[in-house]
């Protein structure tokens, strides 16, 4: 069994990871775009064309699932994938976690990329699953980029900032990027003891694990990582190294043929 994960730098990590502990004979094809990165500023019909692009060539080498770990990509691209590779490709999205957030707690702020925060997209989100309770938004500026790049104190340094905008009593942070969890251990660091995250990383695997399991096939596999950089194999950025998930992904990974 063969699970693609497409976005444009390592949010695609902490998803991926997940994956590899809860089903680690599952076969990974990791498709970043480093040429294009990064996504969220982009034009919605060139990230749809990136991401369908992308869709083509992971089927092509044998993905029977897809994973869109990437929130500008599952606005963008989610229905057009699904339509693209038709019903016996399961195709997995993200949304980021306001509504358990929301539903725990009474004040929320929903840390996100400056394009994310100022989104129709993550105001929708907010009026949908707020759940009467008072939700924030917080642009992270930098943060997803230095985390890209691999440079932690940079990262920390966003982080810093973030805590400094984000209200005082809330009592939930949803990270609302998929790069974030990379530094989530920081970032509860920086904010104030009791704070709780709110990621979707555990909760889009689980789904794809869900959706493997649907198609009633095989899901064994060598537990291999295959790498595409803008569709050339390759291997994951060193940057991904500077975290755990990038760690134990590299860790099992194969030079593609």
């Amino acid at each position: 069994m063969i699970v693609a994960l497409i976005d444009s730098g390592l949010g695609m990590l902490p998803t991926a990871a997940w994956l590899r502990k809860l089903r680690p004979e599952l076969d990974l094809i990791l498709a970043l775009d480093p040429d294009g990165a990064p996504w969220g500023p982009k034009p919605e019909q060139w990230v749809i064309d990136r991401v369908l692009a992308t869709a083509q060539r992971s089927v092509d080498r044998g993905a029977e699932v897809i994973v869109l770990p990437c929130n500008t990509a599952s606005v963008a691209a989610l229905d057009h994938v699904r339509e693209f590779v038709g019903p016996q490709v399961p195709v997995v999205g993200t949304v980021p976690a306001i509504k358990p957030a929301a539903a725990a707690f009474e004040s929320v702020a929903v840390w996100a990329t400056a394009a994310t925060t100022a989104s129709r997209y993550q105001a929708d989100l907010i009026e949908k699953f707020g759940n009467g309770s008072s939700v924030v938004g917080v642009a992270c500026h930098g943060l997803a980029e230095a985390i890209d790049r691999g440079e932690r104190e940079a990262a920390i340094a966003a982080i810093a900032s973030a805590v400094e905008r984000t209200p005082g009593d809330v009592g939930g942070v949803v990270l609302g990027c998929t790069h974030y969890p990379l530094m989530a251990d920081e970032i509860a660091a920086q904010l104030p003891a009791g704070v709780r995250l709110f990621d979707s990383a555990e909760a889009v695997a689980a789904q794809t694990l869900r959706r493997i399991d649907s198609l009633n096939r095989p899901s064994t596999g060598e537990g291999t990582v295959e790498v595409f950089l803008s569709g050339r194999p390759g291997r994951l950025p060193a940057s991904a190294e500077a975290f755990p998930a990038g760690q134990l992904l590299a860790a099992g990974r194969s030079q593609p043929s």
